[in-house]
């Protein structure tokens, strides 16, 4: 018998029992490896009103959604999901300044340009394997902090040519994956 996916409702209900808080109270929320897995992000987060970290990690999200309410956040964590787009953060493009979203099946980064407050993206182990989808990266601003290794892209380069070319495209890097660009 196949279990229910976990609704984000349910959740946060369960947060607020094990915490013993309101969610809605809160800046940072934690509903990673939820038992069964959330398999959609739903409007039940809008209540989160004054979240400013996350993370819904390790679970089988395809799509990012439900968190155009969310005016405080600054830090989502959506590792270790199914996620394919960036598609879903426009809404808090404005005020989001770090996105982990590594272990997804990302191959195109379409969409990355809302994310104008960005400084950290952490977008290791998808499935990004052209310069021309890489280039988008140019469109976030204040992008400082990359991980991008065991993509495709930089995989199939050598290592010394692909680091090089990054920080060429992103000059305004201080950080590639975990090293100091100097």
């Amino acid at each position: 018998m196949a279990l229910k996916p976990t609704s984000c409702k349910e959740a946060i209900q369960r947060w607020e029992e094990k915490n013993g808080k309101q969610a809605k109270d809160e800046k940072e929320i934690i509903l990673s490896f939820q038992w069964p897995p959330i398999e959609k992000m739903d409007n039940s987060l809008s209540t989160l009103v004054k979240v400013e970290k996350l993370s819904l990690s390790t679970n089988m999200i395809e799509k990012i959604s439900g968190i155009n309410a969310l005016k405080n956040l600054k830090i989502l964590s959506l590792s270790r999901n199914y996620i394919k787009t960036f598609s879903g953060l426009e809404a808090i493009g404005d005020t989001l300044e770090q996105l982990w979203i590594s272990y997804n099946m990302i191959e195109k980064i379409k969409g990355v340009n809302a994310l104008k407050a960005l400084k950290v993206l952490y977008m290791g182990n998808n499935l990004v394997k052209d310069w021309s989808e890489f280039n988008r990266l140019q469109d976030i601003p204040n992008l400082e902090d990359l991980i991008f290794n065991g993509n495709p892209l930089a995989e199939n380069n050598d290592p010394d040519v692909y680091r090089t070319h990054v920080i060429n495209k992103l000059p305004n890097l201080k950080k590639l994956d975990s090293v100091p660009v100097v």
